[in-house]
């Protein structure tokens, strides 16, 4: 099993000062926006967004430099993935994060609201004074396609005649959109030609499928306390993810639990043991690891360097999160 520490040891100074980086950006003069927004990052999290920018910067660009500019997108990137994580919880009605109380719980749905805004202002700003337009188009089409996903996931749910492309094609707007759009700014940051950025573009695009497909098994499998939140979110709220559209393929009795939306909380877990004994999990594990090996193919012979393998471990660790 892959550790991220050490996955990450070259540039772990650089995840250091993010961190401080990011404590500073947001300095609000509200006390009480900033102590939401503060809260937020005091959570910490695996920082696996921003390590991905660094490792590209590194593989792109002569002499293994990381640019400001590169530096600050990953600021930018944590900040804007943070922000959506503040209104994810408002519409889920989550109570924890990270094993910590939700904003709107700590405040109120307004505070979090706010705070998820602010942060979205902030990252926008800083966008802009990179100075560089394609990456501000790149990088700004994110946040419409957050929306996009949002609205989409509330028009489905518990909509048993979603298809696995229809749930992927959500997940990509809901998550792989921010990490396909970071990888082709970090390549267009290094000067790189159109094709190196459509490759990490695409690089990240399956990556974040495979990264969403794992987290939707993982609520699934895992209990509270490792997930940093309550197991069965996803079918509790309607959104049908890939490991129960597989299991509804299998086991149609599972169709008349699902039309009754969860009513209470046995019906989650009599869902969550039926997926569990059909062949769901496994299919949904099968789905992602698709997606990584796309990944892998379009980095793995063009962009041959230390930080192209430490890319390929990231890979290996998303796939493996639930060994």
């Amino acid at each position: 099993m892959v550790v991220l520490k050490n996955l990450f040891s070259s540039i772990h100074q650089d995840i250091y000062q993010l961190n401080l980086n990011l404590q500073k950006m947001v300095g609000a003069k509200h006390p009480i926006l900033y102590a939401a927004a503060k809260h937020l990052f005091s959570q910490g999290g695996k920082k696996i967004r921003p390590s991905i920018i660094l490792l590209i910067a590194k593989i792109t660009t002569s002499n293994n430099v990381i640019l400001p500019q590169h530096k600050r997108l990953a600021e930018i990137t944590e900040t804007i993935h943070t922000a959506s994580l503040v209104h994810d919880d408002v519409i889920d009605n989550c109570d924890t994060r990270r094993g910590i109380e939700t904003v709107h719980n700590i405040f109120n749905s307004k505070i979090a609201v706010l705070a998820g805004d602010f942060l979205f202002a902030q990252s926008s700003w800083y966008l802009a004074n990179l100075n560089n337009l394609e990456v501000v188009k790149t990088i700004s089409k994110v946040i419409t396609d957050f929306a996009e996903g949002e609205i989409r996931q509330g028009l489905t749910n518990f909509d048993m005649t979603i298809s696995i492309d229809d749930y992927i094609e959500k997940s990509f707007y809901k998550t792989a959109t921010l990490i396909a759009c970071s990888c082709k700014a970090t390549a267009i940051l290094s000067h790189c030609d159109k094709n190196t950025q459509n490759d990490f573009y695409v690089y990240g695009k399956h990556l974040g499928l495979a990264f969403q497909i794992i987290d939707d098994i993982l609520d699934i499998i895992s209990n509270t306390d490792q997930l940093g939140k309550p197991a069965g979110s996803d079918l509790k709220n309607g959104n049908l993810t890939a490991p129960l559209i597989f299991a509804l393929e299998e086991n149609p009795k599972l169709y008349q639990i699902v039309n009754q939306e969860f009513q209470n909380q046995t019906d989650i877990n009599k869902t969550i043991n039926i997926i569990k004994e059909t062949k769901g999990i496994q299919k949904a594990k099968d789905l992602a690891e698709e997606h990584i090996q796309l990944a892998i193919h379009v980095i793995k012979n063009k962009f041959q360097c230390h930080n192209t393998q430490t890319l390929m471990l990231i890979n290996d660790y998303i796939i493996n999160r639930f060994n």
